[in-house]
């Protein structure tokens, strides 16, 4: 596995943790959408995995290596993280923030080399965003906005990328589109793609793998396997949906 996590326990207190005794994998070349209730902890699970808050207890490995041993650079090469924020880059064109992704490589100075803007190009064409290289980032819609964040990531040429919420700010179309983008590039580029998303019914349709995430910790399993034990009837409790296998989409009970 790419990633793993053992006995893993997430928070900022050892008296009140988020969640404990989580165990964790992701294998490359698939997406994983992390699924649970608001206030649950999925931001606090990602930003552990990502190695921007300590563990309270277990490890986590990349490679076989633990997080913890990695340098801030050998980090920076390893996971590509975008969070739920809006860009507030709009001063800088498309081209220009796509290649901040490159900075791992080019130093303090972040001069670009000939093979930099060749994997920034590539990585604008891979999602869809190249014709608005020259473009600045004020003048995109959210979606678009959303798709240079993502080709950032991708410039970043690292083996992992965790996206916290990142379709929170879409309508309909293109939350479904960027999942639908982001599940390509995990099967082309190899890469593990974790997410974290309140769009249960797409997420259950376009991923490989689900963690749903709820007070007794987070089970993991194919999305097959998710359906068929029923674990998606537990997701939320005390309310009055249920998950139709059939459907493959919340209902009302």
């Amino acid at each position: 596995m790419l990633l793993s996590a053992e006995n893993l326990t997430i928070g900022y207190s050892v008296q009140h943790p988020v969640a404990a005794n989580l165990s964790l994998t992701l294998a490359k070349g698939q997406l994983t959408s992390l699924l649970g209730p608001n206030g649950v902890g999925k931001s606090t699970l990602l930003r552990t995995l990502a190695n921007l808050q300590r563990p309270l207890a277990g490890t986590i490995n990349i490679s076989g290596n633990s997080i913890a041993s990695l340098t801030a650079q050998e980090l920076s090469r390893t996971i590509a993280l975008v969070l739920t924020d809006r860009v507030s880059a709009g001063g800088l064109t498309v081209f220009e923030l796509v290649s901040l992704g490159r900075q791992p490589y080019t130093g303090f100075f972040g001069r670009l080399s000939a093979a930099d803007k060749e994997l920034v190009i590539k990585a604008m064409t891979d999602v869809g965003i190249a014709a608005k290289a020259d473009c600045h980032v004020s003048e995109l819609s959210d979606g678009e906005r959303q798709k240079v964040m993502i080709a950032k990531a991708l410039a970043q040429q690292t083996p992992i990328i965790i996206l916290d919420e990142p379709t929170a700010f879409l309508d309909a179309a293109a939350r479904v589109e960027v999942l639908l983008l982001l599940h390509r590039l995990a099967a082309e580029s190899q890469k593990a793609i974790l997410l974290s998303t309140h769009d249960i019914d797409v997420a259950v349709q376009l991923s490989d793998n689900l963690w749903l995430m709820n007070a007794d910790g987070v089970q993991c399993g194919s999305v097959a396997e998710i359906i068929e034990n029923g674990s998606l009837d537990n997701l939320f409790k005390d309310s009055n949906l249920h998950f139709d296998a059939a459907e493959r989409r919340f209902m009302w009970k």
